[in-house]
């Protein structure tokens, strides 16, 4: 007997919303943005808000940390316990170092575009996860799913984009190309810099600071074959930074300032009682 049973398509308001409840689920995970609690930059022999040992840089050119901490201390780094001096690779290492401070409590070193190293510190039982409730988001609106164009520009060109901590100064990303559309007689000409395989495009628009998170949101495309590339505003997250105050975001460049209202995708980080997670 033949089986003629199809699985129904799902519709782009289902897709969203098991999107969604993936997202909500992302953000609780022992490494997800709520769960970290340190951002710790190292240019001397120092210690480290919320976990034993000491810290200091490496000679220049190499890539990492240098822990000192007793076997007391019950530090892991790369499944060994130290007892002595250990060396944390960095994230820009083709085998980066991890370290486990506790059942809970984990970590790994970043890098920076100067070369120097910072410890990031995660707790799968942070005070964000315990307190977190749900993320915001507008109704699904297909208004916002929009196909633009993608006009590459040869050898890319950079953009200056300011972070939230850097005190005004901006660091020049890679952006490989042209997103340009109009909508409602307004055009457009966006900034979208590279993030792995995909662009991330930081943008805020008239709900920032009001319905939506105040320094912007995210939304990650790729560029299709045929020169277009689909920007579902459906899909625009939150920033690390609306989760934990300690990671550094990008803010959005003046051309991806929208004067209008995008009322699609994430909109708060709320706490159990539904109050702002963060302001």
């Amino acid at each position: 007997m033949t089986d003629t049973t199809t699985t129904p398509t799902q519709t782009p308001e289902s897709q969203f919303e098991t999107y969604h409840e993936r997202r909500e689920l992302s953000v609780v995970q022992p490494k997800g943005s709520l769960a970290l609690v340190n951002t710790q930059w190292i240019d001397s022999e120092q210690t480290i808000w919320g976990v034993p040992g000491t810290w200091a840089p490496l000679p220049a050119g190499e890539s990492g940390l240098l822990l000192t901490a007793a076997a007391s201390d019950g530090i892991t780094v790369d499944g060994v316990p130290v007892d002595g001096t250990a060396v944390v690779r960095g994230k820009d290492a083709e085998t980066p170092g991890e370290i486990t401070f506790s059942d809970t409590v984990t970590g790994f070193v970043i890098a920076s575009e100067q070369g120097t190293y910072a410890l990031r510190v995660w707790d799968a039982k942070s005070e964000g996860i315990e307190e977190f409730g749900s993320i915001s988001v507008f109704p699904y609106n297909r208004e916002w799913v929009i196909t633009a164009a993608f006009t590459e520009i040869p050898g890319g060109t950079t953009v200056g984009f300011e972070h939230l901590k850097d005190d005004g100064a901006t660091r020049e990303l890679v952006v490989p190309g042209e997103i340009t559309f109009t909508k409602d007689g307004v055009d457009y000409n966006l900034a979208a810099f590279k993030a792995g395989r995909a662009l991330q495009l930081v943008f805020s628009d008239s709900t920032s600071g009001d319905s939506t998170y105040s320094v912007g949101r995210f939304l990650f495309v790729a560029p299709k074959a045929d020169g277009t590339i689909e920007l579902d505003f459906n899909r625009a997250v939150l920033p690390p930074c609306a989760f934990s105050y300690a990671f550094n975001c990008p803010m959005p460049p003046k051309q991806n300032r929208f004067a209008v209202a995008i009322d699609a995708g994430e909109k708060q980080v709320l706490k159990k009682d539904g109050s702002l997670l963060h302001e």
